[in-house]
């Protein structure tokens, strides 16, 4: 739960992350060319994610405003986290903006499983517990460290990462994109749960296991 301590702290952190950014982390999205753009999301989803603007005439102030970070998002029992996702598809006020943000909630023991962000570099703030935050570059030297409330880490974009909560209770932890759409690349469901599955042959050489444990593993991902 968000304390009425913490919650200033939470606004501080969110303020220097989108208000004063690091010299290279500039949104990831185009530059917009008019002051607002509001997503249209009746519209045919682009395979870009980038939305046409509404109408002028129909925006309403509701559509820069979002409420949806005050709650826990649904659980993924298998991973033991919850997500609550404040994107352009959620929130549409940040279409061509090049930020957005979630709430990320952890069960004793949860993971956020090794996944990598291909449109946007992320920051986060924990608010509460204890979570284990660690990236690999592309050079495969991983970097890692333990965080607990206040504390803030980066991940550059594109490389793979993840969180465990490592405490004994439950933990929560906010994040920030360069992105209004950073997009999410979880390696064991990609590899797993794909569709179509990848061939064994495929799984069975990169690991060097049989098709046995293969097999095992993707029956784990049968959501």
């Amino acid at each position: 739960m968000i304390t009425s301590s913490s919650f200033p702290l939470l606004c501080l952190t969110i303020s220097v992350l989108f208000l004063h950014p690091l010299p290279s982390f500039h949104s990831a999205d185009p530059d917009p060319l008019q002051d607002l753009c509001v997503a249209d999301l009746s519209a045919s989803t682009p395979a870009d994610y980038n939305f046409p603007c509404k109408p002028i005439s129909e925006i309403t102030s509701d559509d820069f405003f979002f409420d949806g970070l005050t709650k826990p998002g649904n659980k993924t029992e298998v991973f033991g986290v919850s997500v609550s996702a404040g994107n352009v598809l959620t929130f549409p006020g940040l279409n061509t903006l090049g930020i957005s943000l979630n709430r990320v909630g952890f069960t004793p023991r949860g993971i956020v499983p090794p996944h990598s962000h291909p449109r946007a570099s992320e920051v986060g703030v924990v608010m509460e517990g204890k979570i284990l935050t660690g990236f690999v570059t592309t050079k495969n030297v991983f970097h890692s460290k333990v965080l607990t409330a206040g504390e803030v880490f980066v991940i550059p974009r594109g490389l793979v990462h993840f969180q465990l909560n490592v405490g004994e209770g439950e933990a929560l932890e906010f994040t920030a994109f360069n992105s209004h759409l950073p997009g999410s690349a979880t390696v064991p469901l990609n590899l797993f749960s794909a569709t179509p599955s990848i061939s064994d042959r495929v799984l069975t050489k990169t690991f060097l296991v049989g098709e046995d444990v293969v097999d095992n593993i993707r029956s784990k991902f049968r959501f």
